[in-house]
């Protein structure tokens, strides 16, 4: 059965080539050509890439160009349904790949391979069929994503998409499916629990890294996100 994560790169141009089983790419540095069937395009990171089972597709990349790439023999029916090929990730799915490429870069025992393919398998479930993002989106949601520790105001994002506040949170609402609020804020709460999990941080330190100088104000937004303190999980 095929149903696997793994970190590869395309630094030339693969001949055209299908398979039994589906596959996904997402892109984590550099962008990706495509031609899947009818389609050409390009991915870049924060998207994704469907080559459904049996599809003739091409990929060629940007030298040292890094992907994560999914071999799995089935797909949630709303994505095996929809014609899309590409579409923008979830806040949620993007720190994902971030964890599993710190894990991938080593070898890892079988099971927690298999537990990291099943719970990509999840998000992927969750996961709306977004349209790609326009340059200006992009360009706010990788400086969102770039300095989580700062002061991310509607007015100085909306300034970086070149849009006033209200066609920039109207646009950006279109693209994610959340609100800038709620994208920021979900994004902050997955890197906070992240680091809680897996360093040794502490709790005040991972305030600060996600945007909040006042502990308790971080602990109250935690706390009310996902039902548990982060002392808790400290």
């Amino acid at each position: 059965m095929t149903n696997t994560l793994s970190i590869r790169s395309y630094n030339h141009q693969t001949k055209g080539h299908s398979h039994d089983f589906h596959q996904i790419v997402l892109p984590l540095r550099g962008v990706i050509n495509i031609k899947v069937e009818s389609y050409i395009g390009k991915v870049t990171p924060r998207e994704c890439v469907v080559v459904k089972a049996r599809e003739k597709h091409y990929f060629n990349a940007e030298e040292n160009a890094k992907f994560i790439v999914v071999d799995t023999d089935f797909l949630p029916d709303h994505i095996l349904d929809s014609e899309k090929i590409v579409f923008s990730i979830s806040s949620t799915l993007l720190l994902f790949l971030e964890f599993a490429e710190s894990q991938l870069k080593h070898q890892i025992h079988a099971e927690i391979e298999a537990l990291m393919f099943t719970t990509f398998y999840r998000l992927l479930e969750e996961q709306k069929l977004f349209v790609q993002y326009d340059h200006r989106i992009r360009e706010v949601v990788d400086y969102i994503n770039n300095n989580l520790s700062h002061n991310l105001s509607i007015d100085a994002l909306a300034g970086i998409a070149c849009l006033s506040a209200t066609q920039f949170k109207k646009n950006f609402k279109s693209q994610t499916g959340q609100t800038v609020t709620e994208y920021i804020t979900e994004l902050r709460m997955q890197k906070a629990q992240a680091l809680l999990l897996h360093t040794d941080s502490p709790i005040s330190i991972i305030a600060e890294l996600v945007g909040y100088a006042n502990v308790s104000a971080f602990s109250r937004r935690f706390s009310k996100h996902f039902g548990i303190s982060p002392s808790r999980l400290f």
